[in-house]
């Protein structure tokens, strides 16, 4: 059985790539709006180098966990999870105490569709180390994904 680079480097479900590039675009989006607000003209007593500073870091952030799941690491699930909630919580502010749903409810959508990406039963199955036709009891029997990656190891 042939499997491919990617696969036997870090595989990962579709749904995690995807989640992966979902989490990239967002942080693109930060990077973006970090920028726009750097040389939008500021008003007079805000520190606009401050606020810009703090979305470019946490633009990085978001792109090393988008980068991280595109190429299958298991670690990068979980800053993803909170991602996509904080995600969903500003486009419901957007949309509700700032009246403007135009912008919020998309990016709320774009929070629950990270989230179903990274909840679906491939996705769970991949984080938590399952073998195909196995159950997560089997799997975490074995040892889950630390098990997994010694019977990877044994077999090369």
């Amino acid at each position: 059985m042939d499997v491919s680079l990617a696969d036997k480097i870090a595989p990962a479900p579709r749904e995690v790539r995807l989640a992966g590039l979902l989490a990239g675009l967002l942080g693109a989006a930060l990077l973006a709006f970090g920028i726009v607000l750097v040389c939008q003209p500021g008003l007079p007593g805000n520190n606009v180098f401050a606020e810009a500073g703090f979305y470019a870091a946490f633009a990085v952030a978001v792109l090393v966990c988008g980068v991280g799941l595109a190429l299958g690491h298991t670690w990068a699930r979980s800053p993803a999870v909170v991602v996509a909630l904080m995600t969903a919580g500003v486009g419901w502010y957007l949309a509700v105490p700032s009246e403007q749903p135009g912008p919020g409810v998309p990016i709320i959508g774009v929070g629950l569709l990270l989230l179903v990406l990274l909840f679906r039963r491939p996705s769970r199955a991949w984080a938590l180390g399952q073998q195909e036709g196995e159950t997560e009891q089997e799997a975490a029997e074995r040892g889950g994904l630390e098990g997994r990656r010694r019977g990877r190891d044994q077999d090369s």
